[in-house]
């Protein structure tokens, strides 16, 4: 008996393939000009964002309503005037507010200011801001928007992201 090999890779010229399959063309074809349109969009996406952040925000001179106008995102080193507020537009954003004298440093560690009312020292509030430099404002009588933290050593300590300057160069209350 002789046992014949069979090769599968070579057809009989005399069988027709039992199912035709679809001959898959591939052009290659360049890519440049797919890239090229994802960068644009994401830029002016990019673009876009950022100025509709910053127009919501209120931080545009122009297009502002007469509330925000007076809003500054930095305290200037010199020329601070009663009814300045500073920090942020938003109103809504920091519910907890309190007016005293601003002085310098915290209690222990917590805060790198204090805010002095009347009442005495259980009245104070140590706070500190990453959105204002308070050091400019020390001295002057302010009202304070931010929200309150638990503190391990001060009573009330406050993150603050929006201040009003209500009087200058004000004694610290007793």
């Amino acid at each position: 008996m002789e046992i014949k090999t069979i090769d599968l890779d070579k057809l009989d010229p005399g069988t027709e393939p039992a199912i035709d399959q679809p001959v898959l063309v591939v052009e290659k074809r360049s890519n440049y000009l797919t890239v090229i349109i994802f960068l644009v969009v994401a830029i002016v996406g990019f673009y876009i964002g950022a100025s509709l952040k910053t127009r919501i925000s209120g931080k545009l001179a122009s297009g502002t309503s007469g509330d925000l106008k007076n809003i500054q995102a930095e305290v200037p080193q010199t020329g601070v005037k009663v009814g300045d507020i500073y920090g942020s537009a938003d109103e809504k954003a920091f519910n907890t507010s309190a007016t005293g004298v601003l002085d310098k440093g915290g209690l222990n560690g917590e805060g790198t200011h204090k805010l002095v009312r009347p009442g005495g020292i259980s009245q104070t509030v140590y706070m500190t801001s990453s959105v204002i430099d308070l050091d400019t404002l020390v001295g002057h009588q302010i009202t304070v928007w931010g929200e309150t933290f638990k503190g391990q050593k001060a009573g009330w300590l406050m993150d603050v992201g929006r201040v009003k300057v209500e009087n200058l160069n004000m004694p610290l209350p007793k």
